[in-house]
């Protein structure tokens, strides 16, 4: 009977990450899988653990933007911005050492190392203005438009630099979109401008 038991939670972990791509332990939990289940699954190789508390298959097809993927499962209510959006994007000659995620003003700054995050501190309009979901590695993940991208790199010039901006307007041809999104999105003191590092 326990034998059984083990199959169906193991295969029950196989299933919901065959879905959901990369999943916390408390999405486990959630799901009536337990710990020892999933230690007994990385330990038998089936499933990995790229970071404390993340599990996926190993194995499974992974993109470019995996860390996106990973960073969006550490911060759920956090937004793919600056550098990282424009990355992705691929409005940026760019290549980011970190994740760059939005979070509230008043949020608890999370504790990680995988994936290397640096954190910026948005309004509750800049959480919600231009913001997109796109499914990465089966995650859906929130990241600003290409626009407004663009843009806040320009309000956060002084951490990412003046040319980042530049370059993305270019390498887009957003001359007049980068006007209009400094209307939609620069308004209403949505930005504060503090940075944190992981």
């Amino acid at each position: 009977m326990k034998k059984q038991s083990r199959i169906g939670q193991k295969q029950r972990v196989l299933d919901l990450l065959g879905r959901n791509g990369i999943m916390r332990l408390s999405e486990f939990l959630a799901h009536g899988i337990h710990a020892p289940t999933l230690a007994r699954l990385v330990n038998e190789g089936t499933v990995i653990r790229p970071s404390r508390g993340l599990y996926e298959l190993d194995g499974a097809e992974i993109s470019m933007g995996h860390s996106l993927a990973e960073a969006a499962k550490r911060v759920p209510k956090g937004v793919v911005c600056l550098v990282s959006a424009l990355n992705f994007h691929q409005i940026t000659l760019q290549n980011p050492n970190w994740v760059w995620v939005a979070i509230g003003e008043k949020s608890r700054k999370p504790k990680f190392t995988t994936p290397p995050a640096r954190f910026v501190r948005f309004g509750a309009r800049a959480l919600r203005t231009g913001v997109e979901t796109h499914i990465i590695d089966s995650v859906p993940v929130n990241i600003t438009s290409a626009a407004k991208s663009v843009v806040d790199c320009f309000r956060f010039r002084n951490t990412v630099g003046l040319d980042v901006a530049l370059e993305a307007a270019m390498l887009d041809g957003m001359d007049l979109k980068v006007e209009d999104g400094l209307h939609r999105f620069g308004g209403g003191g949505a930005h504060r401008g503090r940075v944190h590092g992981s």
